[in-house]
């Protein structure tokens, strides 16, 4: 499969009123995925004199949450903290619709930018429209063509498609998505994903697994499989299935298991009780950013349902078994990296053996072109919101209002 190439159209402006001020962009996201995929941006929009960068988060992932913020010693200007224990999606929405409704009544942004396919996008797109401001979407365009799988994910980004006025496609066959659900072109930029931007910046820092669990992992010899899974669609049999799977491919002892567990308790009430008395699977918590980095260059394959596991472990040659069967990322399927197996408890070991013992089919999936880009889709990102707000703004670079004078007023 040949590079990825990339898009931009000639005109993207909006009638939108010139501010004679560098432009306010309201960065919004809730998850770890969401902020490692915007963190790029936020990092551009810094450096960038024709922004002021707003970051507001819902904190719909806590604790993976923080981890990323550090890793980019990026500092929100609001936090709105709307997680409970066992709060349902009706929960989660209506709160965090409430809060970024506020939000943006008081930092009063030029943009709002979401980020793929969250409640926190949704809501980010839907509190921006209800204000009249124009939204970006980062990471649009991906479909899988069931509005069930993955749920609700598949729905959210639907819905934030129709708010949007700037769409950013990480390829061409998301652009070709939105072009068949009658998108306007001039209103589609293909950037590439910001992941790998991301990916890149952390693997030229020093770094550590984050995880005493595995200090010894870089002076053990055996092979290493990393697996995720948490999707909501595979809580019961299918996800006890799974569990089963990792049983048997854990009977070889030349392989070590490493299963960061999702913080979920109806995923750990599944795996833990199986996978835990095993000598060679190691289950530990979510690793920070840096650590999840340094072990997928370390490992030997990936076997998760994650989205952005798809897009991070081509970019290091590493085979991606997706316990799915249908995905929004196909085109690391159409390049060889990735390969759909689903939830079937036989066929998840046979793909696993077969890419462990025949070398011939490792070299075919490690080899192959990564689709996802080239590590500088934020500074593309960045550009498109000049050109759809119309204007460069002076030199100067404004600091955002201070936390702390914001928080008791979107506060309740």
């Amino acid at each position: 499969m040949s590079a990825p190439t990339f898009s931009v159209p000639e005109t993207i402006a909006q009638d939108l009123p010139a501010t004679g001020r560098p432009h306010r962009v309201l960065t919004v996201f809730g998850t770890r995925p969401e902020a490692i995929k915007m963190a790029p941006v936020i990092q551009q929009l810094q450096r960038d004199p024709r922004f002021v960068p707003q970051v507001v988060v819902t904190g719909q992932h806590r604790e993976m949450l923080d981890q990323v913020l550090d890793v980019f010693a990026i500092v929100p200007d609001l936090d709105l903290a709307i997680m409970d224990r066992s709060q349902t999606l009706t929960d989660v929405t209506t709160r965090a619709l409430g809060g970024l409704s506020r939000a943006v009544d008081t930092l009063d942004p030029d943009l709002v930018v979401v980020q793929g396919d969250t409640t926190t996008t949704l809501c980010g797109a839907l509190a921006a429209f209800y204000a009249r401001r124009p939204v970006a979407h980062l990471e649009a365009g991906l479909r899988t063509g069931d509005i069930l799988s993955p749920f609700p994910e598949e729905a959210n980004r639907r819905l934030t498609t129709q708010l949007a006025s700037l769409h950013l496609a990480p390829t061409e066959r998301s652009r070709d998505n939105l072009l068949a659900e009658g998108v306007d072109p001039a209103t589609v930029v293909v950037t590439g994903n910001t992941v790998i931007d991301a990916l890149h910046e952390v693997l030229r820092r020093p770094r550590s697994y984050g995880e005493p669990a595995l200090e010894s992992l870089d002076s053990d010899d055996r092979r290493v499989v990393l697996i995720t899974a948490h999707r909501r669609e595979s809580w019961g049999d299918a996800m006890h299935r799974i569990a089963r799977a990792v049983v048997e491919v854990a009977a070889d002892p030349d392989v070590l298991i490493v299963f960061p567990l999702h913080r979920n308790p109806v995923v750990r009430a599944c795996f833990e009780p199986v996978l835990r008395p095993l000598a060679n699977v190691v289950l530990c918590e979510p690793l920070p950013y840096a650590g999840l980095v340094k072990l997928l260059h370390r490992c030997t394959l990936v076997i998760t349902d994650s989205g952005g596991l798809q897009e991070e472990a081509p970019g290091l040659g590493k085979p991606v078994l997706v316990l799915r069967d249908t995905t929004e990322r196909p085109e690391g399927v159409d390049a060889g990296t990735a390969r759909l197996i689903g939830t079937d408890r036989e066929r998840i070991v046979a793909e696993v053996r077969r890419l462990l013992y025949d070398p011939a089919a490792y070299a075919a999936m490690a080899a192959a072109v990564n689709p996802y880009g080239d590590g500088t889709a934020a500074v593309r990102s960045v550009d498109a919101f000049a050109r759809l707000l119309g204007g460069t703004g002076p030199a100067a670079h404004a600091r955002p209002v201070a936390p702390s004078a914001l928080s008791a007023s979107v506060a309740g």
